[in-house]
């Protein structure tokens, strides 16, 4: 490869790895097991530690493999910068364990996944403030903001009702208060959506979900765009201001979230990741064209009661939607009429398997009230607008005709 051409997304993963040299010329980067790394002079081990020169210290904090899958993702997300976590959720918990404390405040969307919610009342119970807003609407973000809030959160298509923040005018907002302004793009992933491109310092991508894409391995991320002026963020320990400001975020993550509270990715995981990611456009393409043909066939099936999808005119985003993302993604919901009982609808799928991950190349279907919000409780999962009869799907590669002739029978049946 050329490194001066600008190559497009997928050519740019497929060889990403080779543009720094593979042991013995593999195409892949191999797994390194190793949890310790040795050097021949000890004075250099101690300028690695003092970041002084690159170099592994201890696989907490790193190792070949994954670093070669930071460094994909970093390209994908056209970053600074990429750390990845054991999780999704590590990722988003190494925000509040890094670069939060007690009398901080968060202005969070209130339309998020299950357990990111879940994070931010433990949060809010270690006495860090957190106010729950619509993000769909910009003024209710700026609303909230306080003298102490140091982080805006939300996610590009909410999890599990589809709610798309008002992405762009949330950006120039955080940027006019020289606030850090987080998005979760696992819903979207870099290829349909880049959140730099609305002012987004750092970007959460659930590595589990569509960039690993085969439901064969857990993994977060999170990756600094360099939109954010470090300079102003005011819970930088001095002894990561040693670089430049540009780096100073990351290394405070990497230092607090990795060495101190050991959120580290598995090298295994890490490959599974890096190969899945090679096809998440081709991917992406067919589960977002699936998805868009069964919200259709639901919002036009007189058993269905409500449909939501950014990809549907009729959704309250979808002009945001169109103009923002490449296509809409993979992740719908929809609701069943009265009478109808969600779970005999579901036990009547014979290919949509009830399971709870997302981004898998197979279509996953799950209740959501039931399943991974019934711990929230009913008051919560209305203020969200969370139906107990909302069914949620992760639409997979399959053929098209099949999906749509499996959820056809399944209604009829009904």
């Amino acid at each position: 490869m050329n490194d001066k051409k600008n190559y497009g997304f997928t050519t740019t993963i497929l060889h990403n790895d080779r543009q720094k040299g593979i042991e013995h010329g593999s195409l892949h980067k191999p797994i390194h097991t190793s949890v310790a790394f040795g050097y021949a002079d000890a004075r250099q081990l101690a300028s690695v530690f003092q970041g002084k020169e690159p170099g592994f210290r201890y696989g907490r904090q790193g190792n070949p493999t994954i670093s070669a899958l930071e460094d994909k993702v970093n390209k994908m997300e056209q970053g600074v910068g990429t750390i990845c976590f054991a999780t999704g959720m590590g990722a988003i918990g190494a925000v509040f364990q890094s670069l939060l404390r007690a009398g901080d405040h968060v202005v969070s969307s209130s339309f998020l996944f299950g357990n990111t919610n879940s994070l931010w009342q433990t949060t809010m119970a270690q006495g860090v403030g957190v106010s729950f807003v619509d993000a769909t609407d910009v003024a209710n973000v700026a609303a909230a903001i306080t003298e102490q809030t140091r982080v805006v959160f939300v996610e590009t298509i909410a999890n599990p009702r589809t709610q798309v923040a008002d992405l762009k005018r949330i950006g120039e907002l955080c940027q006019q208060r020289g606030i850090l302004y987080i998005v979760d793009n696992t819903m979207t992933t870099p290829y349909l959506f880049r959140p730099k491109s609305v002012g987004a310092g750092l970007v959460v991508n659930a590595l589990t979900k569509s960039i690993g894409g085969h439901g064969n391995a857990l993994g977060g991320s999170l990756t600094d765009t360099g939109a954010y002026d470090w300079t102003r963020f005011p819970n930088i320990y001095e002894n990561y201001k040693k670089a430049v400001p540009l780096q100073w975020g990351l290394a405070q993550i990497r230092a607090k979230a990795l060495r101190d509270f050991g959120s580290s990715l598995a090298p295994e995981a890490a490959h599974h990741i890096a190969v899945g990611a090679e096809t998440l456009a081709l991917r992406m393409e067919r589960t977002s064209a699936n998805a868009l043909a069964l919200a259709r066939l639901l919002e036009s099936d007189e058993r269905v009661a409500a449909v939501y999808y950014p990809g549907l005119a009729s959704h309250p985003q979808h002009a945001i939607s169109s103009e923002l993302f490449r296509s809409f993604g993979s992740l719908l919901s929809f609701e069943l009429k009265d009478g109808i009982d969600c779970f005999d609808f579901l036990n009547r799928l014979k290919l949509a398997i009830p399971a709870s991950n997302l981004g898998d190349t197979r279509t996953l279907i799950i209740p959501v009230a039931h399943t991974i919000f019934f711990e929230m409780g009913a008051e919560r999962r209305a203020s969200m607008g969370i139906a107990e009869s909302l069914i949620r799907v992760s639409v997979g590669i399959e053929d098209t005709d099949d999906l749509l002739d499996d959820f056809t029978c399944a209604l009829e049946a009904c």
